[in-house]
């Protein structure tokens, strides 16, 4: 019961439901038409930031 899940799963939960999320805010702006056109760059930024959000969130959690 109080065992902790392995970090390296901890770490892709947290990158997957970061992810997720700005991808779901991300298409929500595009449906109401808040935004137009986003650029690759921008998607990878995204991509990015929820990567290195996710990691430091796991290791914060392992703690």
């Amino acid at each position: 019961m109080g065992r902790n899940p392995n970090l390296a799963i901890t770490i892709f939960l947290y990158v997957t439901g970061i992810l997720l999320v700005m991808m779901a805010l991300l298409l929500l702006f595009q449906s109401f038409g808040w935004l137009r056109e986003v650029p690759r760059e921008a998607l990878w930024a995204l991509v990015m930031l929820a990567i290195g959000s996710g990691i430091l969130a796991g290791i914060r959690n392992a703690r």
